[in-house]
């Protein structure tokens, strides 16, 4: 086990649970995902700390549960140039940097806007991407019709599909890493596949939504789903040989997860619910992680775990720690990977604006609520969340719901005016009941 290892965070953008053919996709494969949790672990039990974009990218670049900043109020982040990371909290890039990484971040940022908030403000040395939630992947114009991709603080344009594009700065930063001999932390964000809905050889599709709805709920199909995320899939081969290449792959931890639970076109067996939502489908997330001189390869671990374990695990991987003052709400799943401490049960906790959302996860149970309405699921024997245990299990259900308040009252309060996405069956048929 080497003393500072790489480190390559790779995160999808609206993927679903089965979306990755090692999690049960049938129509497409993506066997250099699959190459990761070949050569280390597969989590089956992995939770975004949000059912939203920006809200778990908080949570993730910090450790700590979303609500304890403005930032994590927004469901995502919409249009608020006053509200975003502040540049003086710790974040896992910082921290990395601190402990003597070099880091990069390739891709999304979607934390908040210049000139208060940006990733070289929080960590990161160096950054090539997308500030906002959503571009076009061929014009890179965001939802607001502006162009939206930057080199830095400066903005540059690049012909090119999107993914693809990500994917040359990505191998190009491991080369020039690998050259320097020193430890690096690349977070590789990609959007896919995010809407809009556009693949290779969809010039026509992006034109057409040039100055309109990016969301495009009139396009979209699930073949041009699975090519944008074959695509991703190319793109993370590349990098991974380029490890290889550098000879540099064993002494590199790389991760892959999403941000989210799917969306329209994902696979979310065999959970119900999508990204807006706190059932099951809206939060499980594919995870996989390896890392040759650290973990023993071909693991499936059912520890539960979420997007905010990422900063202590790594650090600790790191050889460092958290900084005093801003202790992780995550744990540090390193002792658990390597065998040296047993899985262990977990308490998580969720809110969610839109529908008066709330839901918890202790051992087996999930306690879940939606409006005015309440349940108590063993989403292990029950995934698809479907007999309400309420009734049959009234201390359960009880003691659950007293702990969730308790939690709740040690987070900032819901405020009127944040925003939160939601899908109504104005957007979607299958939401006739919302």
């Amino acid at each position: 086990m080497v003393a500072k290892p790489n480190i390559v965070f790779i995160l999808a953008d609206d993927l679903g649970f089965a979306d990755i053919s090692c999690n049960g996709r049938r129509e497409y494969a993506t066997p250099n995902i699959d190459r990761i949790a070949e050569r280390g672990v597969r989590f089956t039990q992995a939770y975004a700390n949000s059912a939203v974009c920006s809200a778990t990218r908080l949570a993730l670049i910090t450790g700590r549960y979303q609500y304890r900043l403005p930032l994590g109020l927004e469901e995502p982040l919409a249009g608020k140039a006053h509200v975003g990371l502040p540049p003086e909290h710790p974040t896992l890039p910082s921290l990395l940097r601190d402990a003597g990484y070099a880091t990069a971040l390739i891709g999304k940022w979607h934390l908040g806007v210049l000139p208060s908030f940006g990733p070289l403000k929080s960590g990161y040395d160096r950054f090539w991407g997308i500030r906002s939630g959503a571009i076009d992947y061929f014009t890179h114009l965001n939802s607001r019709g502006a162009p939206d991709l930057w080199d830095g603080d400066v903005p540059v344009e690049r012909n090119g599909y999107l993914t693809d594009l990500l994917g040359d700065r990505a191998v190009e930063t491991v080369n020039e890493h690998a050259t320097a001999k020193k430890p690096f932390f690349l977070s590789l964000h990609f959007n896919a596949p995010h809407w809009p809905w556009v693949a290779h050889g969809d010039e026509d599709e992006s034109e057409r939504l040039r100055g309109g709805n990016l969301r495009h709920y009139d396009g979209g199909t699930m073949r041009t789903y699975a090519r944008m995320v074959q695509a991703m899939d190319t793109q993370i081969g590349r990098v991974l040989q380029a490890l290889d290449v550098n000879g540099i792959a064993d002494d590199t931890i790389v991760v892959f997860t999403s941000d989210n639970g799917g969306e329209r076109f994902s696979d979310t067996w065999p959970f119900s619910g999508v990204k807006t939502e706190l059932l099951e489908g809206g939060l499980r997330v594919p995870a996989v992680m390896c890392w040759p001189n650290g973990l023993k390869a071909g693991l499936v671990s059912d520890q539960v775990m979420a997007t905010m374990d990422w900063l202590p695990t790594l650090l600790d991987a790191a050889g460092t720690a958290p900084a005093p003052g801003y202790a992780p709400d995550g744990t540090n799943l390193l002792p658990i990977l390597t065998g040296t401490a047993p899985t262990a049960e977990r308490t998580l906790f969720w809110r969610y604006k839109a529908n008066e959302q709330a839901a918890m996860r202790d051992g087996p149970y999930k306690y879940l609520k939606l409006r005015n309405n309440t349940f108590l699921f063993d989403v292990v024997q029950d995934p698809r969340e479907r007999a309400n245990l309420k009734t049959r299990l009234p201390e359960v259900y009880a003691g659950m719901v007293t702990r969730w308040e308790a939690w709740a009252a040690t987070m900032l309060p819901v405020i009127p005016d944040s925003f939160a996405e939601v899908f109504t069956a104005a957007d979607l048929a299958d939401h006739i009941g919302s």
